[in-house]
């Protein structure tokens, strides 16, 4: 039979258990196709990337013992997630900052829209979320409690192109807010604009001052952070595009400047391409430490760590290992030094739908509707209601159920069962990014016929006297996938056709399940059993 085994719930962020599929310090010749990507080697030390999987443009703050990290999510619903670790090294996911995305818009697959570059502090004792959505403007949100319940997103300053905002709140009470702006909208990448804000974030006060503009060093610049440390103002912003660029710290004495800069981060001779984009978080032991993301192409940005030194004032960021003065991302080094010992933990990924809500590990491609999905229906199983398809491509289909790429190398398998109803219905485990693949089941009159959809093409594969169909999908380095079905209890066979994932807009590809139909209602669903991750077959 083959079936991906029921998974340890201890997996799924809170513990590795007995699982299988650990990784040990003695593998990491092989740790590319294990899974799950586990940072932690156990031995004092971790390794990079901390979490590899598709977290945009980290955040991280610490409160006391605490760190929490927040990441764009674009046009995805729920939005901002929020994870929590007490090492900056196990992380997992314990919330979302935002339900759904505030503008009707959304409603639809909005690709490369919607939530871009959060910045997280914590503030007069509450958690406080910037972020901007690049077509609307500069929004706020707000919690006492980061696992709990975040207030309505407050727009700040409506604005077409005003991205990346980050506060400050200075020692005399005074609040700045400094910002970036998309080329896409605005016409400009190379500007940082410092502006005066109102202390509680509900308006910015005027227009402020360009801190920032030297298109000769740094053509591109954005993704700002905003701190002080020992009389300095220092903005950390990333220039040079995502895929090659590298990390730059301005500083001044003075809020609106001048600012000198310098670049403290970059590739140098490593293989970890456009290190930068981050967050600056120091620990009670006086060590800093930098959270930033790597371009990994269909896998999206994965989220590094690296240790900050300091001298003259200025930070050094990861390791200066070619001596040209700059730092460059390490792969393996000793953990921060914290009060607690953490947990080897990874965010959640597998699901077996015994929950009473669905895990934090999954989003919807847009705005989603309480009617999408019932885990109360059917005792330990999911029920999708199906949702008319108004795309042929199940790349711009909203109500996709998906997570992001968990580790290089990966299986998925599920089990559905369609509704008993002899309407025409089709559902099944699905790959997208900029274009889709799908294996699936199709029901019409009764008959079950599976399906291998990819993008805007639908091709039969094989009649089936079952309605139990089990899915799996097979995803090699660099993102080759290989598709095959089963019966409940037969043995699982493949389709023909490969399929190359692709990434998406500003995001990496993703995995998950669906239910279409040509019409909605109660009677056209389909249940699922369980979502299983395991390492992928051997070669």
């Amino acid at each position: 039979m083959n079936q991906l085994p029921r998974q340890n719930s201890q997996l799924n962020g809170t513990g590795l258990g007995n699982d299988p599929n650990r990784i040990h310090s003695s593998n990491l010749d092989k740790i590319s196709y294990d899974y799950p990507w586990i940072p932690d080697r156990q031995d004092g030390t971790y390794c990079n990337p901390i979490i590899c999987a598709d977290y945009p443009d980290p955040d991280v703050i610490r409160v006391a013992t605490d760190f929490y990290m927040t990441a764009s999510s674009f046009n995805c619903a729920p939005g901002l997630p929020i994870l929590h670790s007490h090492d900056l090294v196990n992380w997992t996911i314990i919330n979302h900052a935002v339900k759904n995305l505030p503008h009707p818009r959304y409603r639809d697959v909005q690709h490369g829209c919607g939530i871009w570059a959060p910045a997280m502090r914590f503030q007069a004792g509450k958690f406080w979320i910037f972020f901007a959505m690049p077509d609307e403007g500069i929004f706020l949100t707000t919690a006492d409690d980061p696992a709990g319940k975040w207030s309505e997103p407050h727009l700040v300053e409506p604005g077409c192109g005003l991205i990346d905002p980050c506060p400050l709140w200075d020692d005399d009470g005074r609040a700045y807010l400094v910002h970036a702006y998309a080329r896409s909208r605005a016409g400009i990448k190379d500007i940082l604009r410092v502006r005066p804000m109102a202390p509680d974030g509900s308006r910015l006060l005027g227009e402020g001052k360009v801190i920032f503009h030297a298109p000769e060093k740094h053509p591109t610049i954005e993704g700002p952070k905003f701190y002080k440390r020992h009389g300095w103002y220092y903005i950390f912003a990333p220039a040079g595009g995502v895929q090659s660029g590298w990390q730059v710290v301005l500083r001044a004495r003075s809020v609106f400047g001048p600012y000198e800069d310098k670049t403290v981060l970059h590739q140098g001779n490593t293989s970890i391409n456009g290190p930068h984009q981050g967050g600056l978080v120091e620990l009670e032991t006086g060590q800093s430490w930098f959270i930033h993301f790597q371009d990994a192409g269909v896998y999206g940005r994965i989220v590094h760590l690296q240790p900050v030194t300091w001298k003259d004032d200025w930070p050094l960021i990861g390791t200066d290992q070619n001596n040209d003065g700059i730092g460059e991302p390490v792969l393996r080094f000793p953990k921060p030094k914290v009060a607690r010992v953490a947990p080897v933990t990874v965010p959640q990924t597998s699901d077996e739908f015994d929950s009473p809500t669905l895990g934090l590990q999954w989003h919807w491609q847009a705005n989603y509707h309480e009617n999408w999905a019932a885990l109360t229906a059917r005792q330990g199983w999911l029920r999708l209601y199906a949702q008319p398809a108004k795309h042929k491509n199940l790349a711009n289909v909203p109500n996709l159920l998906l997570q992001k790429f968990p580790a290089r190398a990966f299986a998925a398998e599920t089990l559905v069962e369609p509704g008993p109803g002899r309407i025409w219905l089709e559902t099944g485990l699905v790959v997208t990014g900029r274009s889709s693949a799908a294996i699936a089941l199709q029901t019409t009159d009764g008959n079950t016929t599976i399906v291998f959809r990819r993008n805007e093409s639908c091709t039969p594969v094989k009649r089936l006297d079952s309605n139990k169909v089990r899915f799996r999908v097979e995803v090699a380095e660099g993102g080759l996938c290989k598709f095959s079905f089963a019966s409940a209890n037969g043995d699982f066979e493949p389709v023909e056709h490969f399929f190359q994932a692709e990434p998406g807009i500003w995001v990496g590809a993703k995995v998950g399940i669906y239910a279409i139909s040509i019409d909605s209602g109660p009677s056209r669903y389909a249940d699922f059993d369980y979502f299983r991750f395991a390492a992928p077959t051997r070669p």
